[in-house]
């Protein structure tokens, strides 16, 4: 882009020197305005063309697509490998790189003939199907990943190229389906080419496929849907016209005998079309209350309260100790990989449709769990009681190995598993180590009896019922939890719960509690003889459920054990901690989780919280 304006300041004036235009080309056309100036350029554009056939696309690209811009070693130029401001990820050499019948693996190894519109979008007719002006040389792996979506602007990709192609759901105003967005750079040539399309092709164009997935309106004159229309004229001002696109042009012509005038005359495409879009510079409010819902010592899920803007949030980008670490689109995300017991700054962003950022947020601190077994750096719950009535009950255990101020502690509620959790209920005193601290809720009766007391209490935390998840916060950290966060589902209605020997997860799993009579509140203020909190194994798979394959096979996770029937929610990120799905009971019918238009590469399952590793072949 930055080549690109510079020489659009130095030389715009000097386009048409520039452009090699035979003389008395654009004759006619002098005065037009609006669709009659698109027509009169359509019967020019129309008349000199030939069709050479598809084939013949391959020996063009000799003239027409060589890399005479930015690294000038007559490499074919390729919109999704170029990389305008450093090295190419790789490059392809003209005739020894094409995409034979072999076809292609991965991203890299071959290039071959892109329509910028879709061939299904026309039933590949010719000379459509032949026309230079609009067919490209492109990655062939890449060109398959772009498939038949159009173009658009995404946020939070599904899928990259090497050099930052994207493929995802559209912010664009105007249409929120799966697109496709190239690099800045190449914007404002692919708008040109387009619209080259719906000139050159105007008396076709209701013969077209304009349903719902295509960008073309079925007009002769319009040409595009609105949405589509008006991001390209945007795309076009944004990114003006290169000397590349000129010496494209002039190759274009000499070999198939027509020019795409929006590169010859770019004032044109003002002169016909006029955008409906409103720009907007408002920026999004400031990213606030940002805190962990899971921690443990390689990994950490963060949320805050969503920004508001004036047309619309699209997401966040979340930066970890300065550095741009991901995006999202959700209020929340996740980090993986992280090193135990470390501290870590984060700050978000907010984006709008327009790319119009919010101011930074304020800088969250939080600190993963010690790694080292028989070191805890908190405290957990180690009792639950909800029983007859008002019969509710909270035991927390210190087995840290030292006395601990309850003054950093906070206990806190989600009502019916939904929204954020409440302000809370601040403790206080010292917890002795292998001791535990009570909290009852002040009318507890009979025969929920407990051995001992150490806060009775009126606080709405200590009125939760059987869905509602309870936190233990240490500061803004959620230490521990009983319950699954935003999930409505009983978990434990009329129970008393009681932590068993096998504890391993800072997170709610089910088989980590013994279920004991209702309103039985006899074993409060006694400690178990259980083991240490152990916070690393939360970072490994639980022996009850387990995953039958590693790496995996044709994008199915699969999993054994007697606990699937039980797991209640399923996240899978990927190794940029961006959610790619969310399964709310994901084992009720098969054992299987199927990842969509995913990359090879690393992922990370939650079950209930509980991580697996898992790689894409």
């Amino acid at each position: 882009m930055i080549k690109k304006l510079l020489f659009a300041f130095l030389c715009f004036s000097c386009i048409e020197a520039f452009a090699q235009i035979p003389l008395g080309y654009y004759d006619g056309t002098a005065g037009l305005t609006g669709y009659p100036l698109k027509t009169k350029l359509s019967q020019i554009i129309t008349g000199g063309h030939l069709d050479k056939g598809y084939n013949q696309l391959w020996t063009a690209y000799g003239t027409t697509d060589r890399d005479d811009t930015y690294e000038n070693d007559n490499t074919i130029l390729d919109f999704y490998s170029e990389n305008p401001s450093g090295t190419d990820p790789y490059t392809f050499q003209y005739s020894t790189s094409q995409c034979g019948s072999g076809g292609f693996q991965v991203e890299g190894d071959c290039y071959n003939r892109e329509h910028l519109l879709p061939q299904s979008f026309f039933y590949s007719a010719s000379p459509m199907k032949n026309d230079i002006h609009f067919i490209v040389p492109t990655d062939g792996w890449v060109n398959t990943m772009h498939s038949d979506l159009p173009y658009g602007e995404v946020f939070d990709p599904l899928k990259i190229s090497l050099n930052g192609s994207k493929r995802g759901d559209n912010t664009f105003p105007g249409y929120s389906d799966k697109v496709f967005e190239p690099l800045d750079e190449f914007k404002g040539d692919i708008a040109r080419m387009l619209l080259y399309f719906v000139t050159r092709y105007e008396n076709q164009l209701p013969g077209f496929n304009s349903t719902s997935g295509s960008p073309l309106d079925g007009s002769t004159d319009r040409g595009f849907k609105e949405w589509y229309l008006n991001m390209l004229l945007y795309w076009n001002s944004k990114d003006p016209v290169s000397q590349r696109e000129i010496n494209r042009n002039n190759a274009s012509y000499t070999y198939q005998g027509n020019r795409n005038p929006f590169i010859d005359h770019p004032e044109f495409i003002n002169q016909i079309w006029t955008s409906t879009l409103t720009i907007d510079t408002v920026a999004p409010t400031q990213v606030i209350n940002i805190h962990t819902t899971n921690i443990a010592t390689h990994s950490a899920n963060i949320e805050w309260t969503a920004s508001t803007d004036n047309v619309g949030v699209v997401g966040y980008t979340v930066y970890l100790n300065g550095v741009k670490h991901g995006v999202t689109t959700l209020n929340n995300y996740y980090f993986a990989g992280l090193t135990p017991n470390t501290t870590y700054n984060v700050k978000i962003i907010a984006e709008d449709a327009f790319r119009n950022k919010s101011l930074e947020s304020g800088v969250f601190t939080f600190t993963t769990f010690d790694v080292t077994p028989g070191n805890p750096n908190v405290l957990h719950f180690s009792e639950y009681v909800e029983g007859s009535s008002f019969n509710k009950a909270l035991e927390i255990a210190n087995t840290t190995g030292t006395s601990v101020n309850l003054v950093d502690y906070t206990l806190k509620l989600q009502t019916n598993g939904a929204g954020a959790w409440t302000t809370g209920l601040p403790l206080s005193g010292i917890l002795n180590n292998n001791s535990v601290y009570v909290i009852v809720n002040s009318n507890i009766a009979a025969p929920c009896t407990p051995t001992s007391t150490n806060l009775s209490t009126t606080s709405s935390v200590l009125n939760f019922n059987g869905n509602d998840p309870i936190g233990l916060f240490k500061g803004s950290e959620l230490v521990d939890i009983i319950g699954v966060f935003n999930n409505s589902a009983n978990f434990a209605l009329d129970k008393t719960l009681r932590r068993n020997t096998t504890i391993g997860n800072i997170n709610y799993v089910s088989s980590e509690w013994d279920v004991i009579t209702k309103d039985d509140c006899s074993n409060l203020g006694i400690i178990n003889p259980m083991p240490t909190l152990m916070a690393s194994v939360s970072d490994l798979p639980k022996k009850e459920i387990r995953l039958v394959e590693n790496p995996i096979n044709n994008n199915e996770i699969k999993f054994i054990g007697n606990q699937l029937s039980n797991t209640n929610n399923a996240v899978v990120y990927d190794n940029m901690g961006r959610i790619v799905k969310k399964i709310v009971d994901p084992f009720k019918y098969t054992n299987v989780i199927v990842l969509e238009n995913t990359y090879k590469g690393v992922y990370f399952v939650l079950l209930d919280g509980v991580t697996y590793k898992v790689i894409v072949k």
